[in-house]
């Protein structure tokens, strides 16, 4: 499977005096986005072999390699001249202290520097601290629709079935069988992401920390704060969690690229409200993995999904809100809060989007552009719905067919 988007972002930072951190959640490729891919683009530019240094950490016959004073002998001792070398390293956390050997091999001039990290080790707050600035993160999001697409045999719709039941780990190409797939998802919910998690936080409540992550993946699509999952806990569980406990658990979610957090935007007023917010899982698949696949609920499936199609295209996502005032029979004058799901930027572009399953009349397409219609800025205004052609309607609003979205990375500019 090519990967371009993030091929090409490699790519863009070669030789960029940084270390090129590939994160994101386990199991989602980066492996082989490294070894494969990005190693296969330096061969086909005709970089020499042996100016390719490529270390598999995790490899019983690299043990050695583990101690970071042999890393860093192994690797220089490989410099013969001054052309460029690129040093490859997979699963970088296998060695102590390799901050400092990474950090010092920015002193060699000739070295561009590519590291992959996935456990508890190595998560995306310790990429911000533990570079000192000199990292560059490449965020690696399991497979989109239209890569999951590109290899799978069925049709659109048989597609989307299975996506939005298994999601999109590119270990799942390799199963046929369905439960099959339902036991890889539950089997690397527990014995790899929750174990992560507690034993890099050292947890004091691991079964709360499993029931808070369930509430997540029942309430994807609906507004929540650390206050309000505490009072949930207190009023139907009957235990006392504190909320600054709450708050703890869901940035070790976070941490890990389980779930995303996209914070509430007031359009109008320019300013984000701290709280609630909303959480999306990085991979339907997990999230009904989590539920043990008791839980289908298509439309709030096809929101996250819209989520996390937006930011592996590079957007930066929040959640909408703009006020209203109507004026009742009386002549009083009411305001109203209105959402918009996702208010998307890149750069000095703006497009705010609503995210519908359907569209079967006036009536639900009037209630889907209702606050789209109190933003009074030129930026492009969308609704992606699932079983409408793509057209403007009256109000100049893009009625953006889900799977012309999902398929065409172009969509959001050239319709």
């Amino acid at each position: 499977m090519e990967r371009p988007l993030y091929l090409d972002r490699l790519i863009r930072k070669e030789r960029n005096g940084l270390i090129k951190v590939i994160t994101g959640l386990r199991r989602s490729g980066k492996t082989y986005l490294l070894f494969n891919l990005f190693f296969n683009h330096l061969r086909r530019r005709d970089v020499r072999e042996d100016h390719i240094i490529k270390i598999a950490l995790d490899n019983r016959q690299n043990r050695h390699l583990r101690d970071p004073d042999v890393l860093y002998a192994h690797v220089t001792s490989q410099l013969k001249d001054q052309e460029t070398y690129y040093l490859l390293l997979d699963e970088v956390q296998f060695v102590p202290e390799f901050e400092e050997v990474l950090n010092s091999f920015l002193h060699c001039s000739n070295v561009d520097v590519y590291v992959t990290g996935s456990n508890a080790k190595f998560l995306s707050t310790d990429v911000i601290t533990q570079f000192r600035g000199r990292g560059d993160q490449i965020r690696l999001q399991p497979l989109t629709f239209g890569e999951f697409m590109s290899v799978y045999s069925g049709e659109v719709r048989q597609g989307w079935e299975e996506y939005t039941l298994y999601g999109g780990l590119p270990q799942l190409l390799t199963f046929v069988e369905r439960s099959d797939k339902m036991e890889y998802l539950k089997g690397i919910v527990t014995e790899t992401y929750l174990k992560d998690i507690l034993e890099r936080n050292g947890v004091r409540h691991p079964e709360e920390l499993t029931e808070l992550l369930e509430y997540l993946a029942s309430a994807i699509g609906g507004f929540t704060s650390a206050k309000k999952l505490a009072d949930t806990f207190h009023s139907v569980k009957g235990l006392s969690l504190h909320q600054e406990t709450v708050a703890a658990y869901l940035s070790h979610f976070e941490d890990s690229f389980l779930v995303s957090r996209a914070k509430r935007y007031d359009v109008k007023g320019r300013r984000y409200i701290s709280t609630p917010a909303k959480f999306y899982f990085s991979d339907v698949g997990l999230r009904n993995a989590v539920l043990n696949f008791r839980q289908y609920e298509e439309t709030h499936l096809l929101e996250n999904i819209i989520y996390n199609e937006l930011l592996s295209r590079g957007y930066a996502v929040d959640v909408g809100m703009v006020e209203r005032t109507a004026s009742t029979a009386e002549g009083r004058r009411i305001k109203s809060r209105l959402e918009v799901d996702f208010v998307c930027n890149l750069a000095s572009k703006r497009l705010y989007v609503q995210s519908a399953l359907a569209l079967p009349d006036r009536d639900k397409e009037a209630q889907e552009q209702s606050s789209l219609l109190q933003i009074r800025d030129a930026f492009k205004k969308i609704i992606i719905a699932k079983d409408v052609p793509t057209h403007y309607n009256e109000q100049g609003i893009l009625i953006l067919n889900l799977f012309d979205f999902l398929l065409r990375q172009d969509a959001l500019e050239a319709f």
